[in-house]
């Protein structure tokens, strides 16, 4: 009788201890398991950090845009572009709030330049021309303007966008 107890015991002991090292993996102190929790949680914050689909939206009208947040990405801008898409846009983004001028030398499309403040309202549009030689107009901002939009021309008048009107910028 004392032998058979013993053996349960040590039955019962070996499916505790088996049950144990079954369910270890999912412990913090397994160092694969720990390894993969941190390889997913870095992996969930660079898909959040990284919105591959900004957006501006203006009265109810969302625009799909490319961003230009460098000086060579800035000063490229759409020149050379010979076609730009229905409701996309390039968003210029500059590091402080002042007075922006911007020209169409090399850019092959009419577009609608909106020029926008800090607080993200609409201070100026323009309605710029093509320009492929010097001298080639410009394009104020008369205000003080932290983001520009660039959008195909008549796209304002289209959408009833004017000025002084609030946007959403998701970057």
């Amino acid at each position: 009788m004392k032998n058979t107890k013993t053996k349960f015991l040590n039955r019962s002991e070996s499916k505790i201890l088996a049950h144990k090292k079954q369910n270890s993996f999912l412990t913090l102190q397994n160092p694969r398991f720990l390894q993969k929790i941190i390889f997913l949680l870095i992996a969930l914050i660079l898909l959040v950090g990284c919105n591959k689909n900004p957006t501006v939206t203006i009265n109810n009208q969302i625009v799909h845009v490319e961003l230009a947040q460098d000086n060579i990405e800035i000063t490229q801008g759409l020149m050379y572009r010979e076609h730009l898409d229905e409701n996309t846009g390039m968003l210029f983004l500059f590091p402080n709030e002042q007075k922006r001028t911007f020209w169409m030398k090399n850019t092959f499309i009419p577009l609608d330049i909106i020029f926008i403040s800090a607080e993200k309202e609409i201070v100026k549009i323009q309605n710029a021309v093509p320009c492929k030689e010097d001298p080639c107009d410009i394009y104020p901002s008369n205000k003080p303007a932290k983001y520009v939009l660039e959008v195909n021309a008549n796209f304002s008048e289209e959408h009833k966008i004017i000025e002084g009107m609030t946007v959403n910028i998701n970057i």
